[in-house]
């Protein structure tokens, strides 16, 4: 994902939706620096969390809704786990509530 500075970087990220005409991903970039949550926005998910396992994450992290990409799926280099269904749909209600007029 680009960062600000114009540099790209190596993250984990989370897939938001498949996008068309070609299925490219929007993904949102997922980051150890919590004091970056932007509160009733983002997720922060750690150990205390029921789907902390399965997200392979290794420290408490922060979904950012904020740093959003769209890729074409070549771009991805391969899964580390996945949120639950219920932290999924949030982040999506987050997201359009946020887009919404």
């Amino acid at each position: 994902i680009s960062q600000v500075d114009g540099r790209t970087k190596q993250r984990p990220a989370v897939v938001l939706r498949a996008m068309p005409p070609f299925l490219d991903l929007l993904i949102c970039g997922v980051s150890t620096q919590l004091h970056q949550e932007a509160k009733g926005f983002d997720e922060v998910i750690g150990p205390g969390d029921i789907d902390y396992g399965e997200s392979g994450l290794v420290a408490k992290s922060l979904i950012r809704l904020g740093f959003l990409a769209v890729l074409p799926r070549n771009r991805i280099i391969g899964v580390i786990g996945s949120i639950s269904a219920e932290r999924h749909q949030r982040l999506l209600n987050n997201l359009s509530q946020y887009l919404a007029p």
